[in-house]
């Protein structure tokens, strides 16, 4: 068994302790009175003032300021944070047993700061400074019963950090951090003890003229020269278990300089002892280790032959091997030696390592004792989830440098009084419900401590009780590209009520789907189609009981807000010489947008808005868009002659499976799909309605648009779109086209899409409604590939991320009215169409105008409200013609007037309606 004191109780025992009071100070009686503390505290709102008493309540702002007047006995508390760039100067002295004490206010480890300022100790006696780092350096001169600890002081560049001198006596300076220490002009009985030196241009530690100097137990770094150099007068001096290392250098010391671990002159050695000290590094062979009275030795085996000194020295030839020689190898006895090391933490005995010290003692060598650093500690409870009144054992599993004594400190978390016990293990009854947080701390002998937290659910004693939640899950704003399905449903039977752990969920849908999982989590589905569903929830728990809990819960399409994109073709039949056939579904998968490395599936979209075009139909026929996995509708998109062409835009839900499906009623034809954009939850553009307005018109503005020409017209900024609209809802017409063409609406003039919008042929007026993203300066241009023809612009609304616009929800096709069951539209006449909520601001329709008797157009506008000259779709004699229809809404309804042409047969579907929200 190791010994289990710093050193055996002998002599050394006493001398330790001899030593430790020597560099401490006697503690003296009590006073008769004790001035007050002066305090000083530079931060802001402090209140500080030279001029006043220096208490807490009104500060000085200067240390120098409390320097001037502080008594003997007094403190003079710092407070820490901000720097003090003043250069301070003590120079009022304590009295025995009463020293003037200069220390930090703040937080364990923090230090008062000079800044670049430095610190001086003149002509003064009885003092302690300790906390304090002054960059500018640290001056003792002519003063007497110092005491500097836990100091720093890194600079000036040119020369020592500190300077004891001028023959000061009994100057203790411990626990601190130095560029260069300086020891000189008859200075005695200096103390260092627990500090590090670094030495970089100058050498780290010179003492000169300064007898009974006591070096004990720093660590000290070379670069070249010396690392500790006794000269001059410096008799009677110790250096024992100091750690020196000779550091890395980038090139060879000057041979003029070399390197050498200690030096001590003739004229110093007398009286003076050097053992235990540990010295590593790249000495090279040959090179001069110790200089002794003038001679130098290779080594410490000629050093000690030579001298009598060194005897336990350790010389290594690399700085790692330095940490393990230094544990517990040093002599407890030499005069000097501190209880704490450099951090403050105390002597221990480290079991891993042979007790090598003098008389079998176990202090380190150097300004650092190595600890039982506890580096990890795992707390466990074996009933983490229980009602309360259950017992719950928490159990600590703690990772440390070695084994030894440690001390469990229990905290359960519910306010009960800690446990603190040599066990690992405690046992706690919890009272009442509560989501605590049970904790441990552990400490080692030498206090050092290291923590661990465990959840614990206590509840309610009781039955279990099924419960849950239910709510859309949607895509995030945060990350709108992952993709997430439309008509998904999240269920959360969190709500529970249990009060021992739930091992099993189990969940019925309550449309054929069920999920398992084994605890209380959040379950997500995707339905079909939009609808009332009963979902069953069943909870089994550890104790083997079971409930269960059922209610509907809605599927629906979320609203949503609108993302233009740069129009580009998803399906186009004739590539690949493949026509949709009449009764057979042709499935396209959107919405997509185009990455370089092709169409990708967009986040989670709930709609898509296409311009469908049906060619080379070989009968009269129309096309109708409906979500993938639902019924097919009763609604129409695209009405065509034989051998026609006909185009139309198309709002349309997307299928679970992100899909559209696209079929004709009859014969068969070739469909091009191009993609437009897309409405999706928590991301895009809110639309907001305007009464429908004419904008642009060729035949007064400019004339028919030629062959291969394009032109640009004012969209944002005009009537009642706002400058900053990121796309418009506009009616596009064309009339007087001299030959077959198509004609495409994009947003930048010099980036123009391979898609089209609208099929012009001669002597038919043609309209299509499209929606385009505004382009520079908000324009968008107008392109028309052969021949000529006149275009008409009407707006409908914009789309705008701010200003309190509406949301898009879409909802399943569905038919709102048709007049052929009602009667025909007679030219001039006016017919409502109902359906819509009433919160409805704007709606997505398809309305169709058949067996017209005469030319003419419909003007959709919201009901209640004025009716323009805008039109929303052009009529045709013995044509059935479509078209999509973004419309104001009032009170639920739309308003169709049918122009004073002929009479027509109106039908209208809606695919979805906006709303603030």
């Amino acid at each position: 068994m190791k010994e289990t004191l710093l050193v055996r109780p002998t002599r050394a025992t006493v001398l330790l302790t001899a030593g430790l009071v020597t560099l401490l100070g006697v503690p003296s009686a009590a006073a008769a009175e004790v001035p007050p503390t002066l305090y000083v505290n530079n931060s802001t709102g402090s209140s500080c003032t030279d001029g006043g008493p220096g208490s807490q309540a009104v500060p000085f702002c200067t240390i120098s300021a409390a320097a001037k007047v502080v008594a003997p006995g007094q403190t003079v508390r710092i407070k820490t944070g901000k720097v003090y760039p003043e250069a301070v100067t003590i120079d009022r002295s304590g009295a025995p047993g009463k020293p003037v004490s200069f220390v930090a206010d703040g937080p364990a480890g923090s230090l008062v700061g000079l800044g670049n300022q430095p610190l001086t100790i003149s002509g003064a006696s009885h003092v302690v400074v300790r906390d304090l780092s002054a960059n500018g350096g640290i001056r003792v001169k002519r003063s007497a019963e110092v005491e500097l600890d836990r100091t720093k002081a890194l600079g000036p560049a040119d020369a020592e950090s500190l300077v004891v001198g001028d023959a000061s006596t009994d100057v203790r300076v411990s626990r601190g951090l130095f560029h260069g220490v300086r020891i000189e002009g008859g200075a005695q009985r200096t103390v260092l003890g627990r500090n590090e030196i670094i030495g970089d241009e100058q050498e780290p530690l010179t003492v000169a003229e300064a007898p009974a100097t006591v070096i004990t137990n720093n660590t000290v770094h070379l670069g070249c020269g010396t690392a500790v150099s006794l000269s001059g007068s410096s008799s009677g001096s110790s250096v024992f278990n100091n750690v020196i290392s000779a550091k890395h250098q980038n090139g060879p010391c000057d041979p003029a300089r070399g390197r050498t671990a200690l030096t001590v002159s003739q004229s110093a050695a007398a009286g003076t002892r050097a053992d235990y000290n540990l010295i590593g590094g790249s000495f090279q062979v040959g090179q001069t280790v110790y200089a002794w009275g003038g001679a130098a030795h290779q080594d410490q085996a000629a050093f000690h032959a030579a001298t009598g000194q060194g005897g336990h020295d350790i010389v290594l030839p690399a700085t790692h091997d330095s940490g393990t020689k230094a544990v517990d190898s040093a002599d407890a006895t030499a005069p000097g030696v501190l209880l704490t090391d450099s951090r403050g933490y105390p002597v221990v005995d480290d079991p891993r390592v042979p007790n090598t010290g003098k008389d079998g003692g176990y202090l380190d060598r150097g300004s650092r004792e190595g600890q039982n650093w506890l580096e990890s500690v795992r707390l466990e409870l074996d009933q983490p989830w229980a009602p309360a009144g259950t017992a719950v054992k928490a159990t600590a599993t703690a990772v440390s440098a070695w084994s030894g004594p440690l001390t469990y400190h229990f905290d359960f978390g519910d306010g009960s009084d800690p446990v603190v016990t040599d066990e690992r293990t405690a046992t706690h009854v919890y009272s009442s419900p509560c989501e605590c947080t049970a904790t441990v701390t552990v400490y080692n002998e030498a206090k050092l401590k290291t923590g661990a937290g465990s959840k614990a659910k206590v509840t309610a004693p009781g039955p279990l009780t099924a419960d849950f939640t239910s709510k859309p899950f949607l895509p995030t704003t945060e990350d709108p590209r992952a993709y997430v399905a439309p008509l998904t449903v999240e269920v959360d039977p969190r709500g529970a009520v249990a009060p021992w752990p739930v091992q099993q969920v189990d969940v019925d849908f309550g449309d054929g789907a069920h999920e398992r999982v084994s605890g209380l989590e959040p379950v997500r589905h995707t339905y079909a189609r939009p609808g009332d569903y009963k979902v069953t929830v069943t909870l089994k728990d550890t104790k083997g009981a079971t409930s269960a809990v059922s209610r509907t819960v809605q599927a629906v399409y979320a609203a949503s807000g609108y993302v233009p994109v740069h129009p580009f073709r998803v399906l186009d039949t004739r590539l690949s010489n493949s026509p949709v056939q009449a009764g057979t579904p042709a499935r396209v998968a959107v919405p997509v947008v185009y990455y370089s490395s092709g169409p990708h599936h967009t986040g989670g979209a709930t709609a898509a808005v296409l311009n469908v075009t049906v060619t080379g139909a070989t009968q009269d026929t129309h096309l109708n868009v409906w979500p993938s996995g639902q019924q097919r509708p009763a609604t129409s998109n695209v009405n065509v002659r034989a051998g026609g062409t006909s185009s139309n835009t198309v709002t349309v839900p997307i299928g679970s499976d992100g899909k559209i499906v696209a079929q004709l009623n009859s014969g068969q034809g070739h469909v091009v799909v191009d993609f437009v954009g897309y409405y999706q939850p928590n991301t895009g553009q809110r639309f907001n309605p305007v009464t429908p307005t004419r904008l642009a018109d060729t035949r007064t503005m400019g004339g028919a648009l030629g062959a291969g020409q394009t032109r640009t017209v004012k969209v944002a900024g005009v009537r009642s779109i706002p400058p900053d609209a990121a796309a418009v809802a506009l009616n596009l017409t064309s009339t007087g086209a001299t030959t077959d063409t198509h004609v495409i609406a994009y947003a930048e003039a010099d980036k123009r899409p391979t898609t089209s919008n609208l099929n012009p042929e001669p002597g038919k007026d043609k309209s299509n409604q499209v929606i385009v993203p505004v382009g520079p300066n908000g324009t968008i241009t107008l392109y028309n590939n052969a021949g000529s023809t006149d275009l008409v612009l009407d707006v409908a609304g914009y789309y705008h991320q701010w200003g309190g616009g509406a949301l898009f929800t879409p909802v399943v096709p569905q038919r709102l009215a048709d007049t052929r069951t009602t009667g025909k539209l007679a030219p001039g006449a006016t017919t409502t169409v109902a359906g819509l909520p009433a919160n409805a601001v704007g709606a997505a329709l398809n309305v169709t105008a058949t067996e017209t008797t005469g030319a003419g157009f419909l003007t959709v506008h919201g009901y209640g409200t004025a009716r323009t000259d805008a039109s929303s779709l052009n009529t045709r004699p013995g044509e059935t013609v479509p078209n999509h229809v973004i419309t104001p809404v009032g009170d639920g309804k739309v308003s169709i007037w049918n122009s004073w042409g002929g009479s027509n047969h109106v039908i209208t579907d809606v695919f979805g309606y906006f709303a603030h929200g």
